[in-house]
């Protein structure tokens, strides 16, 4: 059984990166942990936390609940632009 925390980590409403996250874990998997074959995942995982990470700061200076926007809100948003 995982842990609350690990359960989060794998809730898209909570954790926008679950698949940058998964396919950097699976490279790592795939390369026998050399990280320099991975370099491209970790990047797309580092985007997409900074570009959330983002939203997040913004919804919470404008009062916005919740402050991360559940994973169907976030896929109309990215779809829009």
């Amino acid at each position: 059984r995982m842990s609350r925390h690990a359960q989060q980590l794998r809730d898209h409403d909570i954790n926008p990166c679950v698949e940058e996250t998964d396919a950097s874990r699976k490279c790592m998997d795939d390369n026998n942990y050399n990280k320099n074959m991975c370099t491209d995942y970790f990047l797309k995982y580092k985007s997409c936390r900074k570009f959330w990470h983002n939203v997040m700061v913004q919804r919470r200076r404008n009062g916005i609940k919740p402050e991360m926007p559940s994973a169907e809100e976030r896929k109309k948003m990215l779809e829009s632009m």
